[in-house]
């Protein structure tokens, strides 16, 4: 809400409620310093766009609506692919039996939405992330759907973020699909499904077990640890019964201290008899079409390798 103080023009976007709240007269709210948006919405002439701020006053403009699908997408930090990751899109959502608004500029929908599926986040009312993937499914391709859906899916590490649980489980968001049988979209939202897995840290490992996936290889185990315990190596996916470790090292991993401890998770894996694939950003730009062919390779050498041939007699 804007905060009510000396009379003057708000800083941010502003509904006709809150100017007169702030004593604004009519005659001000048509001057130069102020430009209407839409019905009982206002902004100041100067304003600098930020979209949780114009979130924010479209909520309020608009009783009973939420902010839902890219634009939730965008505020809740989403996964997106390039073409919607800078979206300043507007999208609300109301209720069905809520009368239907239209606002210039702006994407309203008429849903059904249960109260588990809509949250407040500080003054904003806005689709939860499991219910901004389900809106998504009518407009993303699948495999951007499963990057989306393996971020919600995905258990966090509390020693790098401040949360415990993940945003979502496989067993909710099936709840939800079964709920909403007749939305659009619904067939990609089961699909989608149907190709997540719980532990990949990122688009690209997704991207990466959805290549090895299409090109018919064994589906890899995701997070595989070398030895039980705490403080572990562990490699993004791999085949323990091959000992195959697969990694993925992005952009974040050019940083000296990563590569240092790159290089030690790598050298404990291949002391142990391991074969490491390292895979980067080229390898992403490229569909992980090469990936794929050095997967496959690894896996045959795996077979006539005695070494390794020897670990699956003995099942280490």
């Amino acid at each position: 809400m804007v905060t009510q103080g000396a009379r003057g023009i708000p800083e941010i976007p502003f509904t006709t409620a809150e100017a007169q709240a702030r004593g604004l007269t009519r005659p001000e709210l048509r001057g130069r310093g102020v430009t209407g948006v839409s019905q009982g919405l206002y902004r100041p002439a100067d304003w600098d766009f930020t979209l949780r701020e114009a979130a924010r006053a479209l909520c309020a403009a608009t009783p009973g609506a939420w902010i839902s699908h890219s634009t939730a997408a965008r505020l809740h930090e989403l996964v997106r692919p390039p073409w919607l990751s800078d979206s300043n899109e507007l999208h609300f959502s109301k209720a069905r039996n809520l009368p239907q608004i239209r606002r210039k500029g702006i994407t309203a929908h008429r849903v059904t939405a249960f109260d588990d599926e809509v949250e407040t986040d500080g003054n904003l009312r806005i689709s939860t992330r499991a219910r901004t993937w389900l809106d998504l499914a009518r407009i993303l391709p699948l495999t951007d759907l499963v990057c989306l859906g393996d971020q919600l899916i995905r258990i966090p590490r509390p020693e790098f973020e401040d949360r415990q649980s993940p945003y979502a489980t496989m067993e909710s968001l099936r709840a939800m699909v079964g709920r909403h049988r007749n939305l659009q979209g619904i067939v990609h939202a089961r699909e989608s499904l149907d190709l997540m897995r719980v532990g990949a840290d990122s688009p690209p490992e997704t991207l990466l077990r959805l290549a090895i996936n299409d090109a018919g290889l064994p589906e890899p185990e995701l997070q595989l640890t070398l030895w039980n315990g705490r403080g572990t190596p562990s490699a993004d996916a791999g085949y323990r019964s091959r000992r195959i470790a697969l990694q993925y090292d992005g952009a974040h991993h050019l940083d000296e201290v990563q590569r240092h401890s790159d290089r030690r998770r790598d050298k404990a894996f291949e002391a142990a008899g391991w074969i490491v694939l390292i895979f980067t950003d080229a390898d992403l730009a490229d569909g992980f079409e090469s990936a794929v062919h050095r997967i496959r390779a690894a896996l045959r050498q795996a077979w006539t390798d005695p070494a390794i041939a020897s670990g699956f007699a003995s099942g280490s």
